[in-house]
């Protein structure tokens, strides 16, 4: 059997348990702990986590700081886009939102690409179905919104911030693809987190909880870090290099399924019509969108041959 056949459906699905985790673990966390305040310490030791990784692999610190000069500018582009202002939308829209409702908006990513590659990659028509799915994905967002939200036009804005951090990560794939296509990929994953975290430092100082929040608060924060940042960013990058970026995206239809298990099980988050409605429309639109699900053009039946 090959490695494909053997190890693609169980690291695939192992990738999106660990970042549908990441909605319940920010859900907890935000409960005591204020966004900035919480990305900051979740950006700096996941940071500290994937430099020593990039440490071993290249044999020194010395060596790795070398890698991460190698990363240029970027890293710190991609610390904007793709870790500092989308991990902070998402943790603000979860203290409006349910955690299962921020994992079903956060797969409108593959939407987001589809429509920047439109202004970046003009040669990228959207036509037909490939059009129809992206309107089909924005219809699911609205609908996981609501038009008669339970907790308000709060929880409007709180969709509309993850939705906000969908936008960050479409941008923060194109532009990875276009700038690192031949680079170590944890170099540039541990550029992107620790670059992030310089960033949003002064932030989440400013915003320091009062008090010594619960272990709870912080075994989430830490488990945020090590398994939904750290751990997650490794078997990511490690899925692309084996089985290619088109089969990694795969996961986006497996990270909503985990987010809202996770929520409505361990968190006892109530299962809506909206959140179901808005995951299947969003899921659809994702399929169409990208291309992975054609609808066939129905070929005319030839005519019978004269007698």
């Amino acid at each position: 059997m090959t490695r494909t056949a053997r190890g693609y459906v169980p690291m695939l699905t192992f990738l999106a348990a660990l970042w549908g985790s990441s909605y319940m673990f920010i859900k907890v966390a935000v409960e005591e702990i204020a966004p900035t305040a919480m990305i900051a310490g979740r950006l700096i030791l996941a940071g500290a986590v994937l430099f020593g990784a990039l440490a071993v692999q290249s044999g020194g610190i010395g060596a790795a700081l070398a890698e991460l000069r190698k990363v240029g500018r970027g890293g710190i582009v991609l610390g904007v886009i793709n870790s500092a202002l989308p991990f902070t939308a998402i943790a603000w829209g979860e203290t409006h939102v349910e955690s299962g409702i921020a994992g079903i908006a956060n797969a409108s990513v593959p939407i987001f690409v589809v429509l920047l590659a439109l202004r970046f990659n003009p040669a990228e028509r959207v036509t037909g179905w490939r059009l129809a799915g992206v309107l089909v994905g924005i219809a699911g967002v609205a609908v996981l919104a609501g038009l008669h939200p339970s907790g308000g036009w709060w929880a409007v804005a709180g969709v509309g911030a993850v939705t906000l951090a969908s936008l960050c990560y479409a941008a923060a794939n194109l532009y990875a693809q276009h700038h690192y296509t031949r680079v170590n990929v944890i170099a540039l994953a541990a550029a992107t987190h620790c670059a992030a975290a310089l960033m949003i430092l002064p932030f989440g100082l400013a915003r320091l909880p009062s008090t010594t929040p619960s272990w709870k608060a912080l075994a989430s924060v830490a488990a945020l870090a090590l398994l939904g940042t750290a751990v997650a960013s490794l078997v990511h990058y490690r899925l692309v290099s084996w089985y290619g970026s088109s089969r990694t995206t795969m996961v986006t239809y497996l990270i909503p399924a985990f987010a809202l298990f996770y929520g409505v099980v361990i968190l006892d988050e109530p299962l809506t019509a909206n959140a179901v409605a808005g995951l299947l429309l969003i899921l659809g639109g994702v399929a169409l969108g990208s291309g992975l699900l054609r609808m066939r053009r129905r070929e005319p039946v030839p005519a019978a041959p004269a007698p």
